[in-house]
């Protein structure tokens, strides 16, 4: 995973944090366990976050989705990685987050 633009901090809505890497939406990745975001860049390192997804192959989600296009709708430019082999931890991450940030693309 290369072209990495910097780091930053989620808050779920159990009050734990949890650091992601930003990348550009259309970078590609390696085969591993991950929880990603979908995000648009609305000021300087501050994004809105578009859905939040969990995954055991970062190759194939989430570049190939069947949400791709509310990801466009929602004008999403960057991705958020959160590298994690678990899948029982992807998926508790996965829901903290969500209840935390409402994404309108996991409606």
């Amino acid at each position: 995973m290369s072209n990495r633009i910097g780091t930053i901090t989620l808050t779920g809505a159990s009050k734990k944090t949890y650091e992601f890497t930003i990348y550009k939406r259309e970078q590609e990745f390696l085969a591993v366990g991950a929880v990603y975001v979908m995000s648009k860049l609305t000021t300087e390192l501050r994004y809105r976050i578009i859905y939040v997804g969990q995954t055991s192959d970062l190759s194939e989600r989430p570049l190939n989705h069947h949400k791709t296009d509310c990801f466009d709708e929602h004008g999403a430019d960057h991705l958020l990685i959160h590298s994690e082999a678990n899948e029982k931890k992807r998926l508790e991450i996965e829901a903290d987050l969500i209840a935390a940030y409402n994404p309108p693309c996991n409606g």
